[in-house]
């Protein structure tokens, strides 16, 4: 009788263990990377995307770049000085204007310039080829940028009851290099409902 309990007591054990085990396992998924999954209302990789894209539209439909390569008879060539994150958290900003930069070489109506630590390996890695290649290309021969693009993202949020908005606001503008004449400016917002339930968010 005591061995028969021992043995039910044990495979009790066993099962509870199991039970236990199989509730706290770990399940991942490899999903679309453009498919959006949102498990917070922070700001995310679609919102970035659809952003940029949107802005870069927007900007590419007023009059500068038309009349930019009538009177000069080729594309523009732009620059991102500065996208600064005002917001209440960390955003990868390197992540935004990589968007941004992909969203105008799609659109094939402006170029790109190198900017900062890149343009400063290229000239490295060009005055390297100088003294090692057969057909290095010449310093001193750069594409100068003829607009310049920055930005901010703002946010702020509202929280009551179990009820949390959280929104976003991107500025962005674009300054002619020789003019210092702004010659477009965009804001896109974002907001996000995030509903508490009943076990918390």
């Amino acid at each position: 009788m005591r061995t028969t309990l021992f043995r039910l007591t044990a495979v009790g054990v066993m099962a509870a263990t199991l039970a236990v085990t199989s509730g706290c396992s770990t399940k991942v998924s490899r999903i679309d990377a453009g498919q959006e999954i949102a498990l917070s209302d922070r700001w995310n990789a679609t919102d970035s995307r659809l952003v940029a894209d949107e802005m870069i539209n927007d900007m590419l439909s007023f009059p500068w770049a038309r009349d930019f390569e009538m009177d000069n008879k080729r594309r523009p060539s732009m620059i991102v000085t500065r996208i600064t994150n005002k917001s209440h958290e960390h955003i990868a900003t390197d992540t935004f204007v990589n968007d941004i930069r992909r969203a105008v070489i799609r659109s094939g109506r402006a170029n790109f310039v190198a900017a900062g630590t890149e343009r400063d390996a290229i000239r490295d890695e060009r005055r390297d080829q100088e003294l090692n290649a057969r057909d290095a290309r010449a310093q001193g021969q750069e594409k100068a940028a003829d607009f310049a693009l920055s930005g901010t993202i703002n946010s702020f949020v509202d929280q009551v009851g179990k009820q949390r908005v959280t929104f976003y606001q991107v500025d962005m503008r674009l300054i002619d290099m020789e003019s210092n004449i702004e010659v477009w400016t965009g804001q896109k917002k974002i907001q996000k409902l995030q509903q508490k339930s009943s076990f918390g968010f």
